[in-house]
């Protein structure tokens, strides 16, 4: 599919897949070796993506995984402050998201500190921390509309039918509201049982009816290892199998801790597709 969003008046090409580069600035995210809080491990981390062929960089400031602590928005905007400003200090032309599921959050990040794309978690407020619904100020639809940024749309749905019933109302919505550039993301691990994260792994080419492209967050997850075993820090050979899937199946961003095995990903799919195999 030939998709482009346009990132602060730059086109950002969608038409081969890309890799987004995880930079948690929390103490808490489920995947220990994600987690940056120095100066020099966010500076590090920021350049580290860049290097290995990330083409944006997702910086969040407060976990979502099962049973993380609550972080106010005051703490996670004091967060992703002062990361961002590290970022675009190391990395001026890089495009940034930040991952948030806040309305406010998300608009001070995008008008004060440099963030580009808006990746919400929650499905437009559904759901926050994994399984604790949320009640935040501000309509997360009605802000990125008004910002007109692209806008990451993550699903908390349990089934592929459900998941693409949701979407084409949201995405009426958005529309309707003016958002443009909007990018599905079907949530793995997100109100999923194991057997239903892979249901829509398997199904995932249908999210393509949307017109929309698709972003895989399928780094390190649970769905890995309560399936072959192990912890985060062996689950990096999961991913990557589940990566070439989802590239396969239409997806048009890898969302990775691992930035260099993504991108190799990435190539290998593109030379499978190239037209001089033909």
């Amino acid at each position: 599919m030939q998709y482009t969003i346009n990132v602060r008046g730059r086109l950002l090409d969608l038409s081969r897949p890309i890799v987004m580069g995880i930079l948690n600035a929390t103490p808490d995210s489920f995947y220990s070796g994600s987690r940056k809080q120095t100066e020099a491990d966010i500076a590090d981390r920021a350049n580290q993506i860049v290097s290995e062929g990330g083409a944006v960089i997702d910086v969040g400031a407060f976990s979502t995984r099962p049973g993380a602590d609550e972080v106010s928005a005051e703490e996670e905007t004091a967060r992703l402050q002062r990361a961002l400003a590290i970022v675009r200090r190391e990395q001026p032309d890089a495009i940034v998201s930040v991952d948030t599921y806040r309305p406010l959050v998300a608009r001070r990040c995008i008008e004060d500190f440099g963030a580009d794309i808006v990746n919400d978690v929650s499905e437009g407020g559904i759901t926050g921390i994994v399984g604790v619904p949320i009640n935040e100020p501000g309509d997360m639809f009605s802000t990125v509309a008004e910002l007109q940024v692209p806008y990451i749309l993550m699903s908390v749905q349990p089934t592929i039918d459900t998941m693409v019933l949701n979407f084409s109302h949201e995405v009426q919505r958005l529309r309707d509201l003016g958002a443009k550039d909007i990018i599905l993301d079907p949530g793995f691990g997100f109100g999923k049982t194991l057997a239903q994260n892979y249901q829509v792994m398997n199904g995932l080419d249908r999210l393509q009816t949307l017109g929309l492209p698709v972003l895989a967050g399928l780094s390190r997850k649970s769905m890995i290892r309560k399936l072959l075993g192990g912890t985060p820090d062996t689950a990096l050979n999961g991913t990557t199998a589940l990566h070439m899937v989802s590239l396969s199946k239409g997806a048009s961003i890898l969302r990775a801790h691992d930035v260099r095995e993504a991108a190799e990903c990435v190539a290998i799919h593109n030379m499978l597709e190239s037209e001089c195999l033909d």
